[in-house]
């Protein structure tokens, strides 16, 4: 039994435009779209390397340089799940991707190293009206970076593509605090 509820008006207009948001980005692949979709002001904040933008031209710049051209060929959203209400839309996704070509908006200055990532992602859209007001993205940096062989996970708090893929969470706190205790030093 779905335990969905059927949208009201405003939220499903919420929904048809975070939908309209999405295509221009990754299916159209056009800042004029993209910008179209957003109020006179607007704000976008890619949280883990704060790279985004603040207004349109600032945006429309993020989006036609960093963003949009930066997209891999192979990327893939999975939805998880979506929450609207209150003139907010809150969407959690598997994000796969090969990096193969640089990109800034999530790798800023990290060439492309060839390796295959995917990470939980979450974003969250306030709207104005019928338009996006502001829109922060967050994501485990470390696991990115864990997977593209950039850090390594020995005794760090940090997991690989793992961390993706929604199984339960293991148990992993007694083990990791047991080989900090033991790698530091007393003062």
């Amino acid at each position: 039994m779905s335990q969905q509820s059927a949208l009201t008006v405003d939220e499903q207009t919420l929904n048809d435009v975070w939908n309209e948001h999405l295509r221009a980005e990754f299916s159209a692949h056009s800042a004029d779209e993209t910008i179209a979709t957003m109020v006179a002001n607007p704000r976008v904040n890619q949280v883990p390397v704060m790279i985004g933008g603040d207004g349109q031209d600032e945006l429309y710049a993020f989006y036609a340089t960093y963003f949009l051209p930066q997209i891999p060929p192979d990327m893939e959203m999975v939805p998880v799940s979506r929450t609207i209400g209150q003139g907010r839309l809150v969407e959690e996704m598997v994000v796969r991707f090969t990096h193969t070509i640089p990109m800034d908006f999530m790798l800023p200055g990290i060439p492309p190293t060839g390796k295959r990532v995917e990470v939980a992602l979450v974003v969250v859209v306030q709207f104005d009206g019928d338009k996006l007001a502001h829109e922060h993205l967050y994501w485990d940096q470390g696991s990115v970076l864990v997977q593209l062989g950039l850090l390594q996970p020995e005794g760090l708090p940090v997991v690989g593509a793992e961390g993706a893929h929604g199984s339960p969470p293991r148990i992993r706190l007694r083990g990791w605090r047991k080989r900090r205790i033991a790698g530091s030093s007393s003062t």
